[in-house]
């Protein structure tokens, strides 16, 4: 039986169960993602490990010196910019107080400090992308000037809509649910600590289609199961808007719940589209 065993094993009758000839089409994209073959990879100049960490420091002190150059300009007009970020309520009869000593000295430094990081944002990601460029294949290349270039829309779009949006909405369910019964006397530090996390967490919210579309680039998950967990989708969206919004009103995590639904479902379009 042995001798019958090692014949059919040389004529090919038995495969060799540690020979893997099927390979995931999930699998294969991600590792073909993580570890592209030779002839995808660009001619482009080896660098030692030296280098690439000297490269990375050079980068990083541009990045801070581009931030801290436009949080000083920021600084240098941040009544103009508090004034401006004051007006959703402004009209509504709501006054600021300064409860300590130095609280709007404080809350200068903080909105400079946001501002000047969404000022200087593009030298940041600029930094990032000429250091990772390099190990990046040709079509990963084409790949990553429309994920780059959306992301930054959908970035300054979410703070947008949060600013002339949420924010209003928020603050006058505040003021009107107050009317009546006590003075909206309002502590400048606490005010601008609501508005600035509202609209920075509504812009890193609407990164959702961004997410989507390196998922189905990278094969984890297809147009087909992403639509497939809508009913998911629309209770996530619900506690994610919960969470990302620092008030407690209905109005206003609804009004963020509905646009993560959207951008849900048109990442998923663009999914479809893209054949994946």
């Amino acid at each position: 039986m042995f001798l019958d065993f090692i014949a059919d094993s040389s004529d090919g009758a038995i495969e060799n169960p540690f020979e893997n000839n099927e390979v995931d089409d999930g699998g294969n994209s991600i590792y073909n993602f993580l570890y592209p073959s030779k002839e995808l990879l660009p001619d482009d100049k080896e660098m030692s490990i030296y280098d690439h960490l000297e490269e990375l420091r050079d980068r990083i002190f541009i990045s801070v010196l581009a931030v801290g150059g436009a949080m000083a300009g920021c600084f240098a007009f941040s009544k103009d910019l508090i004034m401006f970020l004051e007006a959703p309520v402004r009209e509504q009869g709501v006054r600021f107080l300064q409860l300590a000593p130095g609280e709007f000295f404080f809350t200068s430094l903080k909105v400079s400090g946001y501002c000047g990081l969404l000022v200087g944002s593009p030298v940041i990601l600029y930094e990032i992308i000429a250091f990772i460029l390099p190990g990046l294949t040709q079509s990963e290349r084409r790949f990553l000037g429309p994920i780059v270039f959306g992301s930054s829309i959908l970035f300054y779009a979410g703070i947008t809509f949060s600013y002339y949006v949420l924010t209003p909405a928020a603050l006058t369910f505040f003021v009107n649910y107050a009317e009546g019964v006590v003075e909206s006397l309002w502590s400048i530090d606490q005010y601008f600590e609501f508005i600035l996390v509202l609209m920075f967490s509504t812009g890193l919210s609407f990164q959702v289609p961004v997410v989507q579309l390196l998922l189905g680039q990278t094969g984890l998950v297809s147009s087909e199961q992403m639509l497939s967990i809508w009913r998911y989708v629309v209770v996530g969206a619900v506690v994610a808007a919960a969470i990302l919004t620092p008030s407690t009103d209905p109005l206003t995590q609804m009004l963020l719940a509905g646009p993560l639904m959207g951008l849900y479902l048109g990442g998923a379009g663009m999914v479809k589209l893209l054949g994946r």
